[in-house]
């Protein structure tokens, strides 16, 4: 007959039940290789990780906004850079029109730059993402506009639309960058078109005068997008120093996350070894004292 108390009885089961839960928590460590699942395991630590993350998940939205900005900016450097292609063969063609007497040749050169201002019309009005690149925040507008010769078809003025504003897209918590072009910049390609205009009427108008007198113009056009080309430059290095920046810190981060939540695996190996022992040891002494007769009492 078995006469342990109920008191014995209920402290032995529930010290197997805690050595058998401390088990299975170090086993989870193990396969998981984190150590800590639930708010209770350590709150103090939960309350770290949260802030850390919340940092974490920040400069993973800066890191997005980068790379926005960089596409932006890659794509406004290829549309100046095509301009700055017109500009260059405009410029040559003023010079070469300057010293030409043949009428042919003065017409064959107003056809070029005829076809060099559509071009320039269709560069200025590009679209990257859906959004018109020259036209500032305006970007659901076409930013140049052109009034055509009702009888010939051909550009004889370009007028701008867009605004002069730039949207300034966040790097991090304290910086911002306008990664599209300026106001002065668009406004410059409107002139650069109507500066092309003039180049085109003084060669079909067989006037080497005019056509010379077009060159400085032009020479300012091209000043205007070397210096916006240089300037797009700038930001694309500047992004891309911010991204680095920011790579290390979010690095940074993660190892102290890791350091928080990862499980010592070394140390928890050795720590369920402990567990295990002392769970066998507390299944071998219950067997023991429930198995207690009484005659073991009367002895």
């Amino acid at each position: 007959m078995r006469v342990p108390t109920n008191s014995a009885s209920e402290s032995v089961i529930v010290q197997i039940q805690k050595l058998a839960a401390r088990q299975a928590q170090l086993q989870t460590n193990i396969a998981t290789g984190q150590r800590i699942f639930l708010p209770s395991d350590n709150p103090a630590a939960v309350g770290r990780v949260l802030t850390m993350q919340t940092e974490h998940d920040s400069l993973a939205q800066f890191d997005r906004n980068a790379g926005i900005a960089m596409e932006v900016s890659q794509a406004s450097f290829a549309g100046l850079k095509g301009l700055k292609s017109v500009s260059d063969r405009a410029g040559e063609i003023a010079t070469l029109g300057s010293g030409i007497a043949s009428p042919d040749a003065f017409r064959a050169y107003a056809s070029e730059v005829n076809q060099l201002i559509e071009q320039a019309l269709q560069m200025g009005n590009t679209r990257f993402r859906d959004d018109y690149l020259f036209a500032g925040t305006a970007l659901n507008t076409a930013p140049f506009t052109a009034t055509r010769d009702a009888i010939s078809g051909q550009i004889t003025s370009v007028a701008y639309a867009g605004n002069s504003d730039q949207t300034a897209i966040q790097l991090s918590e304290t910086a911002s960058i306008a990664a599209g072009t300026s106001g002065a910049t668009n406004t410059g390609v409107r002139d650069l078109m109507n500066r092309l205009v003039s180049l085109r009427d003084a060669l079909v108008a067989v006037d080497s005068t005019a056509v010379s007198g077009t060159r400085s113009q032009l020479e300012t056009s091209e000043n205007l997008l070397v210096n916006s080309l240089s300037e797009h430059g700038a930001i694309e290095l500047r992004i891309e120093v911010n991204r680095a920046q920011q790579k290390t810190r979010s690095d940074n981060l993660n190892q102290l996350i890791s350091n928080e939540v990862d499980a010592d695996l070394p140390e928890t190996v050795v720590r369920l070894s402990q567990a295990s022992t002392a769970y066998e040891a507390a299944l071998s002494s219950a067997t023991k004292i429930l198995q207690m007769s009484l005659l073991d009492y009367l002895r």
